[in-house]
């Protein structure tokens, strides 16, 4: 029991906790939203179950967390809903990689909400990995190793050819403005000055590295985060709103329902820039600062 009166009930050793006694769909104290926030910078990822919420409750939510960002820096957003991402569970548009969101960018974001619309009655969970845990599982001669890399993240990578027209189409306007960013593979967090592997999906290449080499060492590193000791996963009933923090952890939506239909609203808070352990900050390579997606505050 929290000082607030809400049980946090720890899911995984690791990462991940269930927040009872909380309804999220009416307005929260300061004391109880900083107590959230203290308990997602320990579990990394919490989970809300069996909450009444709509659009604007789940904007409400997410905003007492910092500035929302809108819905994605190239895809559309929700119809009428600038800051709701539509995650659309259709066959060949499925995040079933292992990334932390919009690290292409400059200033991802802090923290993400999903919530669930439509969910399989089997299949189309979401897990989540500790990315702060695999730091400390490295060995002291990679650990060394990666405090001094730098990674590329960009959004216009290597795909599997689109299987329908569909899927074609969304990797179009994904890739529609063209993104590429230098960030520390060791972040600190602005938080907690808790280290974390900061890599993922949409990190390609580390600088000063060729491709073999650095194809060779994110492997290495990304085996780390998603031991299974580091993930959570979590299944999803309707009504269902998870909240994970951005900056410390990676997550995979296994593509495991066949053509059942799983649809979920997401929405960002805004982050600030990536710092490594020296103190540098993250930089653009390719494309702008996304003003359109980050407020110029969060920078």
């Amino acid at each position: 029991m929290t000082g607030s009166g809400f049980d946090i009930r720890r899911i995984g050793g690791r990462i991940g906790a269930e927040i009872l006694g909380v309804d999220i769909s009416r307005p929260l104290d300061p004391g109880v939203v900083a107590e959230v926030n203290g308990a997602l910078i320990e579990h990394k990822a919490l989970f809300f179950r069996g909450q009444d919420l709509d659009d604007a409750a789940q904007l409400r939510f997410a905003s007492l967390f910092g500035e929302l960002t809108t819905a994605h820096p190239t895809v559309p957003s929700a119809d009428g809903q600038p800051h709701v991402l539509a995650v659309n569970g259709e066959e060949g548009i499925r995040s079933n990689r292992w990334h932390t969101d919009v690290t292409f960018l400059r200033t991802p974001p802090k923290a993400t909400t999903l919530r669930s619309l439509v969910v399989p009655p089997y299949g189309g969970n979401t897990l989540i990995a500790n990315s702060a845990a695999a730091y400390r599982d490295l060995p002291d001669a990679l650990r060394q190793l990666a405090d001094g890399l730098w990674a590329e993240h960009t959004n216009d990578h290597y795909y599997a050819e689109p299987r329908t027209a569909k899927a074609a189409e969304h990797r179009r306007r994904f890739v529609s403005r063209k993104y590429r960013t230098a960030h520390p593979v060791v972040r600190v967090h602005p938080e907690s000055g808790e280290r974390g592997l900061f890599i993922g999906g949409f990190a390609q290449r580390l600088v000063g590295l060729n491709a073999d080499d650095s194809r060779d060492l994110l492997r290495i590193l990304q085996n780390y985060v998603i031991r299974p000791e580091n993930v959570v996963r979590w299944s999803w009933a309707p009504g269902d709103l998870v909240l994970f923090d951005n900056r410390s952890t990676q997550h995979y939506a296994p593509d495991d329902y066949g053509t059942l239909p799983r649809l979920l609203h997401r929405v960002t808070v805004a982050g600030d820039v990536p710092v490594g352990i020296d103190g540098e900050r993250s930089r653009v390579v390719e494309g702008d600062d996304a003003e359109h997606y980050t407020p110029a505050a969060a920078a």
